[in-house]
């Protein structure tokens, strides 16, 4: 029986944190799955129609690519997410899967990152890693993506699991809830003076870049400055890290 693995995510425009992180994860995921050949797809459509049309590179999106690889015959998928949490995108690539399924003796969705209360426990200890060593009055605050899905419930819980390992981290989104401001009160009321901003998304894309880290007036790194902190920009995305990689490694092998 033939069998493949299709990894898919967001996807991003910029080459340098993608090679960086989704490629990683990608190869990561398809030398330890012997057996299986490998295919990729975005879920962004509009990242999809830029990197056509900017640098002429071809990348499916997940009904496209299943329907490639059911056409070349194979009967089992696994199809393992790059995701950070069970929002919209996630459940949108569900719904295509089960759309598709008829077409294959067997295909599995593996999970995101975010997914058990285990996955939350494993993602603190990978971001553990990856941290500065921080004095008094120092602290994380991590930009998340964010989503109007139910899911944004992830955010304040992966906060929560940092904070209950002893890691001084607030965590909000860009486009979600909790946003600057609430992270913001919560640094006042702690006594923050110095803050490390961190992206909490699998690549420093448009939003790490620009939202998060840029001079522009409204992004975190001014806004922060403006009001009296210390910060210090990280532009690595989780998909740098290698822990964070063995994760979805894992869950792509729970799948089998």
């Amino acid at each position: 029986m033939k069998k493949a693995v299709l990894v898919v995510s967001f996807g991003t425009s910029y080459h340098e944190t993608r090679e960086k992180t989704i490629d990683v994860c990608e190869n990561k995921i398809k030398n330890s799955l012997c057996g299986y050949d490998f295919f990729r797809a975005y879920t962004s459509n509009m990242i999809i129609r830029k990197l056509k049309k900017r640098d002429n590179i071809n990348i499916d999106n997940p009904i496209e690519a299943l329907t490639k690889i059911s056409e070349q015959g194979y009967e089992e998928v696994v199809v393992q997410t790059l995701h950070i949490i069970c929002g919209e995108e996630y459940n949108k690539l569900k719904g295509q899967i089960n759309e598709l399924s008829h077409k294959f003796k067997k295909v599995t969705l593996g999970r995101p990152l975010l997914t058990t209360i285990e996955d939350y426990k494993e993602a603190v200890k990978a971001v553990n890693c990856q941290i500065p060593k921080m004095e008094d009055g120092e602290a994380l605050v991590f930009m998340g993506h964010g989503t109007e899905h139910e899911s944004h419930s992830a955010y304040p819980a992966i906060e929560y699991a940092m904070q209950d390992q002893g890691i001084k981290a607030y965590v909000g989104t860009v486009e979600g809830y909790p946003e600057l401001e609430q992270v913001m009160n919560k640094l006042k009321k702690d006594k923050i003076k110095k803050v490390h901003l961190m992206p909490f998304m699998l690549v420093a894309g448009d939003h790490a870049i620009n939202d998060m880290a840029s001079d522009e007036e409204d992004s975190w790194n001014t806004v922060l400055r403006k009001n009296g902190y210390d910060v210090k920009v990280y532009l690595q995305g989780l998909g740098e890290n290698p822990e964070i990689q063995n994760i979805f490694e894992r869950h792509a092998h729970d799948c089998i």
